[in-house]
């Protein structure tokens, strides 16, 4: 699992910016009014080779009509409960606040690492800005501008040597499996129904699932993982702080899984949510199912479930490979039929191809339809393998990488699942330079 970082501090100190720069998006808004940002941003970042989550959290409202004390405290915490390490921005521009001196004092006493950056602090010049902030009792403090990148570096190069080490999951013949969906599709009564009690709490409220809790279930003598989580709930609807950092609990254990249980209420229909979980669960690399939950409520007719099929592969073709899967918690309709399908896709998801078959592959498929001509020369592939599994991930030697086309790209991909047998898995394909050492796929010139 990925470290996760969490930057916090009061509204209009750059928090937004300091996100964008770190993780090269723009993911953030950003805009002088104090409280642009209300729901949480999180993206993957890498600093000198170090992966980890960068979150960004809605400032603290300073004149909240409301018992403010309590709602920094408690949105802290919860931020301190996720995060392995922590970032307080302050605003060297408009220096300290009362509120500073109150967020350093709940900072203090926790247990994860926090490093205290002066935003806004534009050049060496403007670093005397930084007295006034060590009358917080804070021994090391960072100016930076998120800005002008003045300093981030240095920030950076600090974090990531204290950062956990990036934990694997050991692979092992226990399939690992995330059950994931909006709030209140059914995924802890999918839960109970499988284990055959009630280990989990169940509501009609959405929610009620806070924290990924895991359990260990045998079928047909073979061990599973079940991962449950709280509901992934759009951003605009996202507005109880608790919630909020559910959705990082969700990401985690997407980041920990094999295979993504994604339910989806059928009887509601699919939504946009639902193609949204499905792109975080592929963009992890995870095997995927669709479970249409509820299935026993939804009104049937001759079309009804192709009607379901074909929609969700229009809107969500990007998982195309995705099983789709009609079933019951409630009644324990096809629930079972589940591992049936998990065992096809966790076999390829953990699939090994020897060198010789896969050069074979491409050699077939480059002959069958050459690459287009790259500035009048010919795109030339001279040796592929596979470095990995969960997924198959495999590199192919070129002489040049960057002018493969992203549709010549995907035309190998689906030539390696349909002979590989890959056809319900996400894969993945690298193109690098050759260094002169590789040998063996090379594109033919037609006669």
């Amino acid at each position: 699992m990925k470290s996760i970082v969490v930057i916090v501090g009061r509204p209009n100190v750059g928090k937004s910016t300091f996100f964008n720069r770190v993780t090269g998006t723009r993911k953030a808004l950003v805009d002088d009014f104090p409280g642009v940002t209300r729901d949480r941003h999180y993206s993957d970042a890498v600093w000198n080779g170090v992966d980890f989550t960068l979150v960004d959290t809605g400032g603290f409202p300073d004149n909240d009509e409301d018992d403010f004390a309590h709602k920094i405290r408690s949105q802290i915490l919860q931020a301190m409960e996720d995060a392995d390490v922590i970032i307080l921005l302050l605003d060297g521009k408009s220096g300290i606040s009362p509120f500073d001196e109150d967020v350093v004092r709940i900072l203090r006493p926790l247990s994860q690492p926090v490093f205290f950056a002066v935003n806004k602090i534009d050049g060496v010049e403007q670093e005397g800005k930084l007295y006034d902030f060590y009358n917080l009792g804070i021994e090391k403090l960072y100016p930076i501008s998120a800005e002008h990148r003045y300093g981030v570096s240095d920030l950076l190069d600090d974090l990531i040597e204290i950062l956990p080490k990036t934990v694997t999951e050991e692979e092992s013949d226990v399939v690992r499996l995330a059950v994931v969906g909006k709030p209140n599709v059914g995924k802890s009564s999918l839960i109970n129904r499988i284990l055959g009690h009630r280990r989990l709490l169940v509501s009609d409220t959405p929610g009620t699932t806070r924290d990924a809790i895991d359990s260990i279930c045998d079928i047909k003598g073979k061990p599973y993982l079940l991962i449950d989580t709280a509901g992934i709930r759009r951003k605009a609807r996202v507005s109880k702080k608790l919630e909020k950092f559910s959705i990082i609990k969700a990401l985690r254990s997407l980041d920990r899984c094999d295979v993504a249980l994604i339910v989806i209420d059928a009887h509601q229909g699919i939504t946009e949510q639902d193609v949204n979980i499905a792109g975080y669960a592929f963009d992890r690399g995870r095997g995927c199912i669709f479970l249409l939950n509820k299935w026993d409520l939804v009104e049937k007719n001759s079309k009804t479930l192709k009607e379901y099929y074909d929609r969700l592969r229009m809107e969500a073709k990007f998982v195309s490979f995705a099983p789709i899967l009609t079933i019951s918690a409630l009644t324990g309709q096809r629930v079972f039929k589940i591992f049936d399908i998990i065992e096809e896709v966790f076999k390829q998801y953990t699939l090994r191809l020897g060198t010789g078959q896969l050069n074979r592959m491409f050699e077939q498929a480059i002959v069958q339809n050459e690459p287009s001509l790259f500035r009048g020369r010919r795109l030339k592939f001279y040796y592929a393998t596979q470095i990995s599994t969960r997924p198959p991930t495999f590199v192919c030697f070129v002489n040049y990488p960057d002018a493969v086309h992203f549709s010549y790209k995907r035309y190998l991909m689906n030539q390696i699942r349909d002979k590989a047998g890959l056809d319900k898995i996400p894969i993945r394909i690298i193109f690098r330079k050759r260094t002169g050492k590789e040998r063996g796929v090379r594109s033919k010139r037609r006669s």
